[in-house]
């Protein structure tokens, strides 16, 4: 069943960008609505084990504040779907588990592993390979801007996962937790991020957008992750590695298979090396305590 669960979360986030081009509305808009169709569902969830949460308010108040990084990271990610693609955005957001090992070595002290020094310049080596380096085949409508966009989306979740992290250490408490804190944080973000930093902010969607919103909040947002958490640290770590992997490259397949995102050499050589230097990074964990972060959602 643990096997199961997780499969079943990494299904579920894959669909994310998909759904974010299909609902087809302005980035604030749809981390709103993400954030908001989510969070009655993960409500009572929480309600039905909420006697076994005993962390204390600060800890509580740390997740919600670790949820507006997700806000942020969320917006700024739509922006780089709309510009590149949903697949080569969700590769690009998945830059991540660098800044995670950065935020690791500045403030937690956690001197990086030479592979992961290794592996780092790999990564974004293909990054630089996925803006299309100004090709007249590039895939998207903005390559550059996508690519900017998507790794500014990869830092801000990776601290959305570091300060998560941080406020879950030393407290065993059910998935449904953090995951509604997190959430919630990221909702009470996007009320304000996305009405003063959004020109084209929208609340009146119409169908079928909010069909696709509401799978995105749903499916995304409280069912994959709910799955995932709760899967993930019970798999050995290189398994779960492995299960994170198989996210972006099932979201590019989405992607070419319903948008025709066709992708160039140069793109496909960069996806080649960011899913390298991820296994790379991912493998490194895995020899390490068992802490795995989700991957792009």
């Amino acid at each position: 069943m643990t096997h199961l669960a997780g499969f079943a979360g990494i299904s579920a986030i894959s669909f994310a960008a998909i759904f974010v081009r299909l609902a087809g509305t302005a980035p604030g808009t749809t981390t709103f609505f993400r954030a908001l169709y989510a969070l009655p569902f993960l409500v009572l969830v929480w309600l039905f084990v909420r006697n076994r949460d005993v962390r204390p308010r600060n800890v509580r108040l740390m997740a919600v504040a670790a949820g507006t990084f997700l806000a942020i990271d969320l917006t700024i990610w739509h922006v780089s779907i709309d510009a590149i693609g949903a697949g080569l955005a969700t590769v690009l957001a998945n830059t991540q588990i660098v800044f995670v090992g950065v935020f690791a070595w500045l403030i937690s002290g956690e001197k990086p592993s030479r592979r992961n020094l290794i592996v780092a310049p790999i990564i974004f080596a293909g990054v630089v390979l996925i803006s299309g380096l100004g090709g007249a085949d590039s895939y998207g409508e903005d390559p550059l801007l996508g690519v900017i966009t998507g790794v500014t989306a990869g830092f801000f979740y990776g601290a959305f996962i570091f300060t998560l992290r941080r406020s879950s250490q030393g407290h065993d408490a059910p998935t449904a937790g953090p995951v509604l804190d997190a959430t919630t944080g990221t909702f009470l973000a996007a009320v304000v991020i996305a009405p003063v930093f959004t020109s084209d902010f929208d609340l009146t969607v119409t169908w079928p957008a909010h069909g696709w919103l509401l799978a995105l909040g749903l499916l995304a947002q409280a069912l994959g992750w709910l799955f995932i958490a709760r899967a993930l640290p019970r798999l050995p770590a290189i398994e779960g590695s492995l299960m994170i992997l198989a996210q972006p490259m099932m979201t590019v397949l989405w992607a070419q298979l319903l948008f025709d995102e066709d992708l160039s050499r140069l793109q496909w050589a960069g996806v080649a090396l960011v899913l390298a230097g991820l296994v790379g990074g991912l493998v490194t964990r895995a020899n390490r305590p068992r802490e795995i972060e989700p991957a792009r959602t």
